[in-house]
């Protein structure tokens, strides 16, 4: 959000002229709006009033009602009031207060500068099929359909082993043992990819042959796990075209990740 005002056209034409009579070429003084209130001497200005309506509101000062605008002012007195006040008390001194006013000025700072830096570029093509060339080449490249019985106790994953080794139907076990809430399916976990699955259990899973089940439990945060791989298919990957408005987004991150790295291989920084 810019903290600028916006001159009016029929001010900045204004502006022009009065330029263009001024002696020895000098340039014009910026037009300033008056402050919308004073608090003990100290003037609140209309660019302040406005970056409040903005977040407040998501209205431009002069959308405001009459009764928005006293309800903003009057929140921007009291903020004048207490922070004054806070100042006569030297709060600022204090190391967390100082703190934590200088993250905010550190985080205003740097947000305005990604604004800058993003303002008005729009991916090209070439960049999102880069994206999504980038994007699909990162993708897993099969879905797994398996089951899965989870208990508590490595003994009863081990016991349900010894059962499915002497005949048990898993489906059948899931349903009789399991915790999982796919219990009621047979511990069916329908198709899904590696990666949305904790990290041993999807390991144990990329193990498997089609139709083969884990022979020693599979431990993981949830407990125990005993896994049966049903099938693996091709993970294919959307088109460009049903993708393309999710891309820009990630270029544009991609973009602002390159600028901000090379500021900091610009910069001297010690002490890492």
């Amino acid at each position: 959000m810019s903290n600028r005002l916006l001159i009016p056209a029929a001010v900045a034409i204004a502006a022009l002229s009065l330029a263009a009579c001024n002696k020895g070429g000098e340039a014009p003084k910026p037009v300033e709006k008056p402050p919308v209130a004073t608090v003990n001497g100290k003037p609140i200005p209309a660019a302040v009033f406005a970056v409040v309506a903005q977040g407040q509101t998501n209205k431009k000062p002069e959308e405001l009602t009459a009764e928005q605008r006293k309800q903003v002012t009057e929140q921007l007195v009291e903020l004048y009031v207490a922070a004054q006040e806070a100042e006569k008390e030297n709060l600022q001194a204090d190391p967390e207060v100082g703190a934590r006013i200088e993250f905010q000025r550190l985080n205003v700072l740097a947000s305005a500068l990604v604004q800058k830096q993003m303002k008005g570029k729009t991916p090209t093509e070439q960049e999102l099929r880069a994206e999504y060339d980038r994007q699909v080449a990162q993708m897993p490249k099969l879905e797994y359909h398996a089951r899965h019985i989870l208990v508590k106790e490595e003994q009863q994953a081990r016991d349900a082993i010894a059962a499915l080794n002497k005949g048990a139907k898993f489906e059948d076990l899931a349903k009789k043992v399991s915790i999982d809430g796919s219990k009621a399916q047979g511990g069916d976990l329908n198709w899904f990819t590696p990666e949305r699955m904790v990290k041993p259990f999807a390991e144990a899973l990329e193990k498997l042959n089609k139709g083969e089940y884990t022979k020693e439990p599979v431990k993981s945060d949830f407990g125990y796990h005993v896994i049966l791989l049903l099938d693996t298919r091709p993970n294919n990957p959307p088109p460009f075209e049903a993708v393309k408005d999710r891309l820009a987004p990630m270029v544009q991150q991609r973009q602002l990740h390159e600028y901000i790295e090379g500021l900091r291989k610009a910069a001297l920084i010690q002490g890492l």
